[in-house]
């Protein structure tokens, strides 16, 4: 082998990404993008799936791979919701702390709204793209 060539070995699914790939199938049958008879073959073809290439082409034709349907499931919207009250939560904490700190220096400039600048724009990003991800920082390489 050429040391120069990438190695042709296929990669095995785990449950988890044959069961990720089975919610958005199942989540875009609810949209209706998929018929029931299609769906169901889909879902056997996922649940069959030995290697991670096999999985892509169950998704492949549908808008954003089908996570955009996944996303909109009534389950995802409370985790995000849920997610959103903790974010929230922790910077009112530490907007607190931040205050409290910056009354006992008697500072003349109010430096806590520094930081808590940065804090707010991840609320808001977070609230843009549902759960905060590292991968909307830096792409979207590794999905299935």
């Amino acid at each position: 082998m050429n040391p120069t060539q990438a190695p042709t070995a296929r990669l095995r699914a785990s449950d988890a990404e044959r069961e990720h790939v089975a919610d958005i199938l199942r989540a875009n049958m609810t949209e209706g993008r998929l018929d029931l008879a299609e769906g169901e073959e889909r879902l056997a073809t996922a649940y069959a799936a030995r290697f991670r290439d096999e999985l892509h082409p169950l998704t492949a034709d549908l808008p954003d791979g089908g996570r955009r349907a996944l996303a909109r499931t009534p389950q995802a919207r409370v985790a995000t919701r849920r997610s959103l009250q903790r974010h929230a939560s922790f910077i009112m904490v530490i907007a607190g702390v931040l205050t409290g700190v910056w009354l006992l220096s008697g500072a003349d400039f109010f430096w806590p709204m520094i930081p808590l600048a940065f804090l707010v724009i991840g609320l808001i990003r977070h609230a843009r793209y549902g759960r905060y991800k590292l991968e909307y920082t830096v792409g979207r390489h590794g999905h299935i």
